[in-house]
């Protein structure tokens, strides 16, 4: 198969440090987008391509190069691919984000979950560098449900999820959590960084997952997907919705971001339990 030609340029890059550069044009941005899913299977159609566009260009400013040349340094050396990926997924997180929500979780969600399954399956989808699965890990212990349960958390990003599986955190990350949970599960490293202790993590696996492209697990309890799908066109975005109902149990729970109100739950066989929280019916 011949290789797709790229599309040409006029200019090249000599630009003092103070030019401000343009936004590149749509063409090359495709042709990139063509050449990541033929070279690395890596599919962003379904991201939205303003937001995509956008932070990759950050990247083609940061090397000084354009599509192309940044194609060649992904090629070369793994860093940049993971870099990338980091870029694409927006790892920004924390311990008990919106407590409040985490709190209805704790004192209503998952006893419920604990009074009608004797094995506790729950999924933190998107869970970037771990802080949401291992609060829901901290929950479980609180709860003394942690012989009980498993906690599932993927995401596409696999430095991230070698980040998350190390349990090091800033202490800008703990901001939301209660000061008696820092000192029962986390311990001090350094003056700002923490440790997860060891207890806490055997209830949670990582993996790598890719929400769009890979096949769900079923008969999960607890879904939490917070601050991901707002990525998604609005055709992904539904189809996610519907495949994350499909792996619920009837009577499971769906837990979203503040931003993230499902707007046709109706539909998909859900009804609202607590703002943000939603519960399967049927």
């Amino acid at each position: 198969m011949q290789e797709e030609k790229f599309p040409k340029r006029e200019w090249q890059f000599s630009l003092p440090s103070s030019f401000e550069w343009k936004e590149y044009p749509q063409e090359e941005f495709e042709w990139f987008v063509r050449e990541l899913a033929k070279r690395f299977d890596i599919d962003l159609s379904s991201y939205k391509p303003h937001r995509v566009k956008r932070r990759t260009e950050l990247l083609l400013r940061k090397y000084n190069v354009d599509y192309k040349g940044y194609l060649e340094l992904l090629l070369r050396d793994k860093r940049y691919l993971d870099e990338f990926l980091d870029k694409m997924t927006i790892n920004v997180t924390e311990f008990f984000r919106n407590p409040e929500k985490w709190w209805e979780l704790r004192d209503e969600v998952i006893p419920l979950i604990a009074k009608n399954s004797t094995k506790l399956k729950f999924w933190s989808a998107g869970c970037s560098s771990g802080e949401e699965p291992y609060s829901l890990a901290i929950l479980v212990h609180e709860l003394g449900l942690s012989h009980r349960t498993k906690i599932l958390a993927t995401d596409i990003d696999v430095t991230v999820l070698n980040r998350a599986k190390e349990g090091v955190y800033e202490e800008k990350s703990l901001v939301s959590t209660p000061k008696e949970y820092v000192e029962k599960y986390f311990e001090r490293v350094t003056s700002s960084r923490y440790k997860l202790k060891d207890f806490v993590k055997p209830v949670v696996e990582f993996k790598r997952h890719d929400l769009l492209r890979d096949p769900f697990e079923r008969d999960f309890d607890l879904i939490v997907c917070r601050n991901v799908v707002i990525y998604f066109e609005m055709e992904a975005k539904n189809k996610l919705y519907e495949r994350f109902v499909k792996s619920l149990k009837i009577g499971g729970f769906l837990f979203v971001g503040s931003t993230e109100r499902i707007f046709n739950y109706k539909e998909l066989g859900l009804e609202v339990y607590k703002p943000f929280i939603y519960r399967r019916e049927k």
